[in-house]
């Protein structure tokens, strides 16, 4: 990019954690690289996030065949998928989306954020405004297959059940979405990974305590969270095909170092949620 592409969120972000030293674009573009956009093609899922009515984030899966994403130039991706869960119905024209494709037997993943052009029956096209990738660190490794055989409606709940607690508490992975809120220059929309040894993440009542260990250095997701507390976490129990999506509220400790190998700690305050098929097995 011919310009920084942080917003005032990560650069704080940045400086609370002592890493205000990453220069310019640091491997930020307002394009992709014929090598992301061939990956894209690649993957059978992505995970979006966008927007609900209020303008807190959402987090689904889009899934398809391999081919089902396209890139006809390099800022424009088609997405020849749907998603039929409030999440997915919020993917519009006009609307935020945060993209990322993850290939989890290879452990590479990138992200593309921007703004969802057109939506309709055959899927999405997608306004590439940053893309970017990722190191591979915390990606457990597994083969990922696509069932999309079963429509079943998902089903809403408040707080944080017994169910959903469980599927939480034996998780090595899950996605968060997150955005700047609205008007915010270099904002939108975004979705990363998190990864960790089954259990990482800590459960008491509706509290999720998680360890946030060292990554890129970027702090998209801590420095949406400075601007927009509110979140979605989306779990997938790869074993059983089934996902669980929790909205709610996080806040970062930046100075919390109790849990191993974390240099902050965040919790997040499940306020509701939706669980249903993921379409995704491993």
């Amino acid at each position: 990019m011919d310009h920084a592409p942080w917003h005032v969120g990560e650069l704080r972000a940045q400086a609370l954690s002592g890493a205000d030293h990453i220069p310019g674009g640091a491997g930020i573009r307002d394009f992709m690289p014929d090598q992301h956009r061939d990956f894209f093609a690649s993957l059978p899922f992505m995970v979006a996030a966008t927007l609900d009515e209020t303008g807190a984030p959402m987090v689904t899966l889009l899934t398809g065949r391999p081919g089902f994403v396209a890139s006809p130039d390099p800022t424009t991706l088609s997405i020849a998928a749907q998603s039929v869960d409030p999440a997915g119905r919020r993917l519009v024209a006009g609307a935020p989306i945060g993209l990322l494709g993850i290939q989890p037997d290879t452990r590479r993943r990138n992200r593309a954020n921007g703004v969802v052009t057109a939506a309709g029956p055959d899927g999405l096209s997608v306004k590439v405004q940053q893309s970017f990738g990722n190191c591979p660190q915390y990606i457990h490794p597994r083969h990922v297959r696509v069932d999309r055989r079963a429509v079943i409606e998902v089903e809403p709940f408040q707080g944080l059940d017994a169910r959903a607690r469980k599927q939480v508490a034996a998780a090595d992975t899950f996605f968060v979405a997150t955005a700047s809120g609205a008007g915010v220059e270099n904002g939108g929309a975004d979705v990363s990974h998190r990864g960790g040894p089954a259990g990482f993440v800590r459960v008491a009542g509706d509290v999720l305590t998680i360890p946030d260990y060292r990554g890129n250095r970027y702090f998209n997701t801590l420095g949406n969270l400075l601007l927009e507390p509110r979140a979605a976490l989306l779990f997938v129990d790869f074993a059983k095909g089934e996902l669980l999506q929790l909205q709610g509220i996080a806040e970062v400790a930046w100075d919390e170092h109790d849990l191993p190998g974390a240099e902050r700690t965040w919790r997040f305050t499940v306020t509701g949620g939706w669980r249903g098929p993921a379409g995704l097995y491993a």
